[in-house]
C-alpha cells in the first residue's frame, strides 16, 4: 500500500469548522468548556477532546487584510520523534500507510512524546489519567477502506486524502509552495501554500532534537525495571528529553 496522507490548502478553507465537528462525531469526543478570547477561533488550542482545530489568522499584505484558516493537528511525520522516544511502544507508525497512531492501553502517561514532538502536538486525557490523545488520521476508517472524517466532510476541498505522492504531484501542478514534502522524513500532512510557512504560523525548519534517541533508550531501560519508584523519575526525565 502506498503511503497515505492529507493535502491541506488553507486558501481554499472557508473556516466552517466542519472538519472539527466531524472529528468529534467520529471519535465520540465531548465538548470542551471554553470562553470568549476576543477571536472567532475556538477552541483556543488542541486538547484531549479536540484532535483538530482551525487557526484563524489575520494577515495583511499590499492587497489589504485577509483571513487565513489553517488546520492544526498531528503532522504524522515520516520520522516521528514521538515513536522514537515512547518507552512502551504506545505510539506506532503504521508500516502500510505511514499514519502515526497510538495504543492508549499501553500509554503510561510519561508525556515524553510531547517533549519530543517538534510541533508540540500530543495532548492528554483529563481526570488524572494523563494518557495520550491526538489525531490518528482515522486509521480505523482508513483500514476499513474509508477516508478520514475531516476530509470526507470538507466542502471546499481544502482537506484532501489519498496517496501522498499523488497529492504532492497535484499540488505542484497547481504551482503551490509545499510544506511537509521533505521535512522530518516527509510529513503525512502536507500543506499547499501561496505564502511562506511563517505567514500560516507553521513551524519553520522543524527538527528532532539529537537527544531524543538517547532519552528514548534511557526511558525504556527504566520502564524495564518495573518498580513504582521509577514512575515519577520517568516523568521528570521526559520533561528534559528535548533540551
Amino acid at each position: 500500500m502506498a503511503r497515505k496522507g492529507l493535502l491541506i490548502t488553507p486558501d481554499l478553507c472557508i473556516g466552517c469548522r466542519a472538519c472539527q465537528v466531524a472529528c468529534k462525531e467520529w471519535n465520540q469526543l465531548p465538548a470542551s468548556k471554553t470562553k470568549n478570547n476576543g477571536t472567532h477561533e475556538n477552541p483556543p488550542d488542541l486538547d484531549a477532546n479536540n484532535f483538530n482545530r482551525l487557526k484563524f489568522i489575520e494577515y495583511a499584505d499590499q492587497k489589504g487584510i485577509k483571513w487565513l484558516f489553517v488546520s492544526h493537528r498531528c503532522m504524522h511525520c515520516g520520522e516521528p520523534a514521538c515513536v522514537q522516544i515512547c518507552p512502551v511502544g504506545a505510539l506506532i507508525k503504521d508500516k502500510d500507510t505511514g499514519i502515526v497512531y497510538y495504543d492508549k492501553n499501553k500509554c503510561i502517561a510519561c508525556h515524553a512524546c510531547k517533549s519530543a514532538c517538534p510541533f508540540d502536538i500530543p495532548r492528554y486525557d483529563q481526570g488524572g489519567k494523563g494518557k495520550i490523545a491526538k489525531c490518528h488520521l482515522c486509521i480505523d476508517r482508513v483500514r476499513a477502506g474509508l477516508i478520514p472524517a475531516c476530509a470526507k466532510t470538507c466542502p471546499t476541498g481544502a482537506i484532501k486524502y489519498g496517496d501522498r505522492d499523488a497529492l504532492i504531484k497535484e499540488a505542484k501542478a497547481k504551482k503551490y509552495k509545499l510544506y511537509g514534502e521533505t521535512e522530518l522524513g516527509g510529513l503525512g500532512v502536507v500543506f499547499a501554500l501561496t505564502e511562506s510557512p511563517k505567514v500560516y504560523k507553521l513551524a519553520e525548519n522543524p527538527r528532532i532534537s539529537e537527544s531524543v534517541a538517547f532519552w528514548g533508550s534511557v526511558l525504556r531501560t527504566l520502564v524495564g525495571r518495573g518498580d513504582s519508584a521509577t514512575s515519577s523519575f520517568i516523568k521528570y526525565l521526559a520533561k528534559k528529553s528535548n533540551e
